[in-house]
């Protein structure tokens, strides 16, 4: 017994440093976190912009129910209005409806929803489900991994809810669709061959974040590259920095913006 649990483990810490480069920083891979595991995260953002330092906190909630079928639950935290408090909350699910394996390479496809709700009034042309808005987005995920370079594609579509009386009494013109699309990509730096699951991995990402209004035509497109550290398979580091490299959407808060995240997965949690 003590043999094949041993065995166990060493085949799931080989899993992680096998698509450890899929863990992107800024966006979800087509893959699923494993069967019948709990993931908590906590998240911390902030942002450069006029008229100062703003950040906001996240804490996570990551279901593995099974290999096709994931699910998150979100709270948001933030000082935007002035003093630290909370602002909303969100619930996230991922559907993988296709794989194709091969030696040393996979495709994976997916589908994800997402629906928020935030007391925030929102002062911004960008619509941001994970803080900002209230409202709901769902699009289609496909990652390619290639040996040691995975390759993600994200579209997406999101809505925002009716604003309340308080912002339409300030008159701030608000969108209330987005599209949005980004391009990411993880390699896998270390460990070179693997020998344990306790071995550390460590990924270099690099993604291109985009969004655009249908109705004004508004869009940007930003760039974000970020390091990864995973230990003993089951705990992961994340830092990361996006800013804008071209766009015409003015007054959204996610403009510069680091993000450092840590991570803990629990296997065999759930029964």
């Amino acid at each position: 017994m003590r043999r094949i649990f041993l065995t166990a483990l060493i085949l799931i810490g080989a899993a992680g440093v096998a698509f450890s480069q899929e863990l992107y920083v800024f966006t979800e891979p087509a893959s699923n976190m494993p069967t019948k595991s709990i993931g908590v995260r906590i998240t911390n953002e902030g942002m450069f912009n006029n008229p100062g330092f703003m950040s906001r906190t996240i804490p996570e909630v990551m279901f593995g129910f099974n290999k096709n079928l994931m699910m998150h639950a979100q709270g948001f935290l933030s000082d935007f209005d002035g003093r630290f408090r909370v602002e909303g909350g969100s619930l996230y699910a991922k559907y993988r409806f296709l794989s194709i394996d091969e030696s040393q390479s996979h495709f994976r496809a997916a589908a994800f929803g997402r629906i928020s709700t935030s007391k925030r009034p929102g002062f911004s042309r960008d619509i941001n489900l994970e803080g900002d808005n209230s409202g709901w987005q769902a699009g289609l995920i496909f990652t390619q991994l290639l040996h040691k370079l995975a390759i993600s594609a994200t579209l997406g579509y999101s809505n925002a809810f009716e604003k309340n009386d308080k912002v339409l009494r300030l008159n701030t013109p608000q969108p209330d669709q987005m599209l949005s699309y980004s391009l990411s990509s993880g390699y896998l730096v270390l460990p070179f061959v693997y020998k344990d699951y306790k071995q550390p991995n460590f990924n270099l990402y690099f993604e291109i974040l985009g969004k655009t209004d249908p109705n004004s035509g508004e869009s940007y497109l930003d760039l974000a590259p970020a390091f990864q550290v995973i230990l003993n398979s089951t705990t992961r580091i994340d830092l990361g920095y996006r800013f804008q490299a071209t766009g015409n959407m003015a007054n959204r808060y996610t403009k510069n913006m680091y993000l450092l995240r840590a991570e803990f997965n629990f296997f065999n949690a759930l029964k």
